[in-house]
């Protein structure tokens, strides 16, 4: 085999290898995505924002009367979404590592659009927790909203990767 396929397949690995690390390293994951949360959420309010890292919670509304804290768990990350479009990329190159270009440009657009849509979900969860409440708001911004944002953008993200991927060269 000629250094180029061998070059190709270890993208594969490399990709397998990255889903690997982001199970197993979760909790770091889910810390800086908190602290684009906080960020994020420190740009549209205006009632303060802290950032407790170690326990991947953003706290915003702290100049209010209803201060809120919400923690990214491992079932609210971007990471657990992620895994997946790295395995199917991994499998891609592995069989046919002609399209490893195609595929991590897929790739890294997917890896983006994931991650927004799960900001966008914490974001939908803050302006629902201020508009109707903390208890209303984060019951209809985490069961409803909240998931229809996740669904309706990790679909999308995986329509965009599969359209990316697949496309013929040009």
């Amino acid at each position: 085999m000629t250094p180029e396929p061998l070059l190709k397949r270890w993208c594969a690995g490399v990709f397998a290898a990255l889903a690997v690390a982001l199970v197993l390293a979760q909790t770091w994951y889910r810390t800086a995505e908190v602290r684009l949360a906080g960020v994020l959420v420190d740009a549209v309010t205006s009632t303060g924002v802290h950032v407790a890292a170690r326990r991947q919670t953003v706290y915003f509304g702290l100049g209010g009367d209803t201060p809120f804290g919400l923690r990214m768990t491992p079932e609210c990350t971007s990471a657990f979404l992620l895994v997946p479009l790295l395995l199917v990329a991994a499998l891609m190159v592995g069989l046919r590592p002609g399209v490893t270009g195609r595929v991590a440009v897929a790739l890294l657009a997917a890896a983006v659009a994931v991650v927004v849509v799960n900001q966008l979900r914490v974001l939908t969860l803050v302006g629902l927790i201020g508009w109707l409440g903390t208890d209303r708001g984060y019951y209809w911004g985490h069961t409803l909203f909240g998931s229809m944002v996740s669904v309706f953008g990790g679909a999308a993200a995986l329509v965009l990767f599969v359209a990316l991927a697949t496309r013929a060269a040009r």
